[in-house]
């Protein structure tokens, strides 16, 4: 979690100890005066209110992570069809995920921020927290966006072609995908051990991510496209899956005989539904991240960020901090768009539409001449 507070003060962890008398406070404050011409400290100060809107917001994300896999796993053991076990398996994988990756990088930003973070002359010099996070950020950006384009694919080839779908897909391929996913996601986060990219810790001092806007080399470009890359790849395979299958969902609706039933579509349609809110959720999320990134990096590289270095900085910030809001919606779509809470939205919709055409009925302009009728009638 990355909701911090930014402030430019000229403290410095090296200054002494002064009394608590009047003299002791303007050679303090002389003191930090002349330390604030020499250099511009950016520390993170652990303002009560800065702590507990991190505490807040983690917890919102742990809730609602554990409501998210209470409902599925619940779902799971009730579900008897293979297709919608298979899904379920996958999205309950996905909420896991997400649960790990909410807590932990949020844990060690937390510790950052509580500790006044890192100055900005040791941005650059990378301890082993630093790897830690920035892998873990790497790590858990890439497995919720390769989760959500296995998760199309497998609705998609479900819906166009179920026969093929029912002989192919199984349990344990499914586990067996889950596990390539996750290596996958690992591989690209340990590049940096073996000197294929590095992290760096980002303003201001409190999280770490590949090295983006200062003393980047071809590794580093080479490491964000990667990331960006496969991300946004991820993304577009999504959209195209999900795209595919609702079509195909709503020409089977338009074709469906008068009276017949196909409670099977109805799983289908649930599920197509909550991978475009899987879907949406990702691409407001992750894009602004991806993009910035793989901007800040090449006019780095080249040379050409110059002046907008402060608006980068301040960009990939904001895009750091919407990203992790992609931990606390992704439970959200599962919580929101069952069958039971669409069914529920729909017969109140349902419900307001029809109030609506009685109101709108009752000053026809028919009722008004029926009415002027019998008028001359009585008459």
């Amino acid at each position: 979690m990355l909701a911090l507070s930014h402030y430019n003060s000229s403290t410095s962890p090296l200054l002494p100890r002064f009394s608590n008398d009047s003299g002791g406070k303007v050679e303090a404050r002389v003191t930090v005066e002349e330390l604030s011409q020499q250099e511009n400290f950016t520390l993170v100060q652990p303002t009560t209110s800065g702590v507990i809107v991190v505490v807040l917001s983690m917890t919102l994300g742990i809730i609602s992570n554990i409501v998210a896999l209470f409902i599925l796993a619940n779902a799971y053991s009730l579900q008897r069809r293979r297709s919608k076990a298979t899904f379920l398996l996958f999205a309950t994988s996905l909420v896991v995920t997400d649960f790990i990756g909410h807590v932990i990088p949020g844990a060690l930003v937390l510790r950052l921020y509580l500790h006044g973070g890192v100055r900005p002359e040791d941005y650059n010099s990378s301890d082993g927290m630093c790897q830690f996070l920035g892998g873990s950020m790497v790590f858990f950006g890439l497995c919720p966006l390769f989760m959500g384009c296995a998760m199309a694919a497998e609705r998609c080839l479900g819906v166009t072609k179920p026969l093929l779908h029912s002989s192919l897909v199984t349990k344990t391929r499914t586990k067996i995908c889950l596990s390539v996913i996750w290596l996958a996601a690992l591989g690209v986060a340990l590049l940096p051990c073996f000197q294929l990219g590095s992290y760096a810790y980002q303003d201001p001092g409190t999280w770490c991510f590949i090295k983006v806007l200062s003393d980047t080399e071809g590794v580093d470009v080479v490491f964000v496209m990667l990331f960006s890359g496969l991300g946004l790849t991820s993304l577009a395979v999504a959209l195209v899956c999900n795209t595919i299958s609702g079509l195909t969902l709503v020409l089977a609706r338009l074709r469906r005989q008068p009276g017949s039933h196909h409670s099977a579509k109805s799983h289908d349609i649930e599920m197509v539904v909550q991978l475009v809110g899987i879907m949406v959720t990702s691409c407001i999320c992750w894009s602004p991240l991806l993009i910035f990134g793989l901007m800040s990096v090449i006019h780095s590289y080249t040379g050409s960020i110059g002046d907008d270095l402060s608006n980068y900085k301040t960009l990939m910030v904001m895009a750091v901090r919407l990203a992790t809001w992609n931990q606390i919606l992704d439970p959200w779509v599962y919580i929101l768009l069952r069958r039971t809470v669409l069914r529920k939205i729909y017969l109140i919709a349902k419900c307001q539409v029809g109030l609506r055409g009685n109101i709108v009925g009752r000053w026809e302009p028919s009722s008004f001449q029926s009415s002027e009728k019998k008028e001359v009638d009585q008459v």
